[in-house]
């Protein structure tokens, strides 16, 4: 990805951070997940789109993430 002069801005604008203190992997994990996903919602809604658009593109999207997803036994990481 590409860095811009605006993306600072952006960032503080609409990247919420999710807290790593108290959590365990999976509530820390969901957690970054929803948070990820309520970003996005919001940058898409200032950007005009209409909310049946953003769950139609969040689901593609995600859809497609699950459908591309191939796990390897051998690998902990991604």
């Amino acid at each position: 990805m590409v860095e811009t002069s605006g993306d600072s801005f952006e960032h503080d604008l609409f990247v919420t951070e999710f807290p790593k203190q108290g959590y365990g992997i999976v509530d820390y994990l969901q957690g970054r997940v929803h948070f990820a996903l309520l970003d996005q919602m919001k940058l898409m809604h200032t950007s005009g789109m209409t909310q049946e658009k953003i769950k139609e593109t969040i689901l593609m999207r995600v859809t497609e993430i699950i459908e591309n997803f191939e796990p390897n036994s051998d690998s902990k990481g991604s």
